[in-house]
């Protein structure tokens, strides 16, 4: 187990690489999204190969792009360490005896942390994201005759139509791109979409109180991206979902 998790951290790492790549061209609109080279923010050079090795080549230019010399975001190699780390912990949560269900995973923390990178820097859930996420689960879903149709159908109903009833009736606390985003966790999640959504919304919840707590009336004009906070409740529904739902059926109406 500790072998393939390793591996899952390093096919991880290059896929947070391209993540990034992804997180910063789609939303505002840029070309060759897939195939085109990296370049340095600062000065446009195409970055080298050699320089493009995730989270190490970062290290070794001490974030700072060669040719330049201007700094490289930290978020580069965080979101490859990130997304390394999920889907060595999904390897060891979901282990490896039913690959349909580790793929479905591992596609899931993939467009978490697209979606958690726009979000955090430009306030946006992408569409784009959200629809590619949907598409590529309900593939899996099938590909990997991975049963639960029904289950997953209605947790999409279910979570997606809860939110976008709070979206229309709150706005300034939950956007459309938050209810399309539980949507398609219900894809992925099934019915362990419940706690999902329980984990997001109190982690959301505590972060918002701290705030106003600190900064009294003003905190509650800040603006503070869910979409993070849901993501962080999928990872939990993923690893940990059907265990809480079992508990809590066991403990209060066994």
């Amino acid at each position: 187990m500790a072998g393939t998790a390793a591996i899952a951290f390093l096919a991880g790492a290059f896929v947070g690489s391209l993540i990034t790549v992804l997180a910063h061209r789609i939303p505002r609109g840029e070309g060759g999204w897939i195939g085109g080279r990296s370049k340095c923010p600062s000065c446009g050079q195409t970055i080298a190969a050699y320089d493009n090795i995730p989270i190490v080549s970062w290290i070794a230019l001490r974030g700072r792009c060669r040719n330049c010399g201007e700094p490289i975001s930290a978020r580069y190699p965080l979101t490859e360490a990130g997304l390394g780390a999920l889907w060595a912990g999904t390897v060891v949560a979901l282990g490896t005896d039913d690959t349909g269900e580790l793929v479905l995973g591992l596609a899931l923390c993939a467009v978490l942390v697209a979606i958690t990178l726009t979000d955090l820097e430009l306030r946006i859930i992408p569409n784009a994201f959200v629809a590619a996420g949907a598409i590529a689960g309900i593939a899996i879903v099938l590909a990997f005759d991975l049963g639960d149709l029904g289950q997953r159908a209605l947790a999409v109903a279910i979570a997606g139509g809860a939110f976008a009833l709070i979206a229309l009736a709150y706005p300034r606390g939950m956007g459309m791109g938050d209810a399309k985003l539980v949507a398609m966790m219900g894809i992925y999640l099934g019915r362990s979409i419940a706690p999902a959504v329980l984990v997001g919304l109190i982690a959301g919840s505590v972060v918002g109180v701290a705030i106003i707590a600190r900064h009294g009336s003003d905190g509650r004009k800040q603006t503070v991206p869910f979409g993070p906070f849901l993501a962080l409740g999928g990872i939990v529904g993923l690893w940990f979902g059907d265990d809480i739902v079992d508990w809590y059926l066991d403990t209060f109406t066994g």
